[in-house]
């Protein structure tokens, strides 16, 4: 018994010491994790603070949608801050870039879609007279079609608006327009970024437009286009087979799903194309290369046909003025486009082929796309 004592009254001691030091030594408070911040944060005054924590970065630019970048600056809690000066109600795009990297904004979820370039979006909110603003009008439905394309190879979407007051059983089949999004975009960049279906529902409800489908699909014949690894649109060959298989895909898959799906008509005079940059040209390529299908055309900076404009359309000439309601081009006067839209309308001229030619302020930019779309919306299918 004297044995054992003798050999735990040590260890007893030992851990009795250890317990004592453990419970006067000074106690660590766990780290606080950093105060959130708020970003963007929209003024009264339309003015916009965007803020983004990066302590050990060494220059932060704010990068915006039609603007040149500004240098933000940090604060001793490593919080980079910038604050731009009043801007007009609309929906801009803008990442930060740190360090000569690209990056979303981690406060704001609001995201602005893109295959090569995602962004963050800041609303600056407008009055309801605004087209693109949410007002209190029935509003339509998004309808997301999934199909496996036999002419492209790959499995791809498209959306589908259709208006508040659609029936199956309507008396009078409803027209439709195909609305095209631009490179790098993809089939949701209409509705995620333009504000097509709240545009039409607006626009609609205050009797400006009649009421119509509206068909957004993956506007890319060939998908390798959009790759990283390709020089895209530069490229002119690749950029020719994007555009042909786009019009086969759009003309033997899309379009006989959505007729077959919906009550819409099957009359060329019920259909319109159009689309902004990379879509405009598909519009244009698609549609005034099949007068048989198409009626109204719309081209919003429309960019990445090239200048061979006899070749992209061989049979187009004066004879067209009969089939078509309408050819409407736009583009931004700052739009680095602009130039080669005012080549293509020239060509046209030539050609003794009748056209409405719109130029507007501003740059190659969804703010004007918005635009564009709520006045050439209005015009579509009215009588002549």
């Amino acid at each position: 018994m004297k044995r054992a004592l003798t050999f735990f009254l040590p260890l007893f001691l030992l851990i009795v010491a250890v317990a004592a030091g453990v419970a006067q030594a000074p106690q660590t408070r766990p780290q606080q994790p950093p105060a959130p911040i708020i970003s963007p944060e929209v003024q009264s005054d339309n003015r916009v603070t965007f803020r983004f924590r990066a302590p050990n970065a060494g220059k932060v630019m704010l990068s915006r949608e039609g603007s040149k970048p500004v240098e933000m600056t940090k604060d001793e809690q490593g919080v980079w801050t910038a604050t731009i000066e009043p801007v007009e109600p609309d929906l801009y795009g803008y990442s930060f870039v740190a360090d000569g990297v690209s990056l979303i904004d981690p406060s704001n979820p609001l995201i602005k879609p893109n295959l090569l370039n995602k962004q963050s979006m800041v609303h600056v909110p407008g009055p309801a007279s605004l087209p693109w603003e949410l007002s209190d009008v029935p509003r339509g439905a998004i309808h997301r079609h999934f199909y496996k394309s036999r002419i492209v190879g790959d499995d791809r979407d498209y959306y589908v608006y259709t208006p508040a007051a659609y029936s199956t059983a309507a008396k009078q089949p409803y027209p439709v327009l195909y609305l095209l999004h631009g490179y790098s975009d993809d089939a949701s960049a209409w509705t995620a970024v333009g504000r097509a279906h709240v545009i039409l529902d607006n626009l609609i409800a205050q009797g400006k437009a009649r009421p119509m489908l509206v068909v957004m699909t993956l506007g890319y014949g060939a998908p390798e286009i959009v790759s990283r690894q390709t020089t895209g649109l530069r490229d002119s060959n690749l950029r020719d087979r994007n555009m042909q298989k786009f019009r086969e895909a759009l003309l033997a898959e899309v379009i006989p799903q959505v007729e077959g799906a919906y009550r819409v008509s099957k009359d060329r005079t019920s259909r319109a194309i159009a689309g902004l940059s990379m879509g405009g040209a598909e519009s244009l390529y698609s549609g005034l290369n099949s007068l048989d299908y198409f009626a109204w055309i719309g081209a919003f900076s429309s960019g990445g046909m090239g200048e061979d404009f006899g070749a992209a359309f061989p049979a187009l000439d004066e004879k067209a003025n009969k089939q078509l309601r309408l050819l409407w081009i736009a583009c931004g006067a700052d739009d680095r486009l602009i130039d080669a839209n005012r080549k293509f309308r020239e060509w046209l001229k030539s050609k003794r082929v009748e056209h409405t030619a719109i130029e507007t302020p501003g740059a190659h930019t969804w703010m004007v796309w918005r635009r564009n779309l709520a006045v050439f919306a209005p015009l579509l299918f009215q009588s002549k």
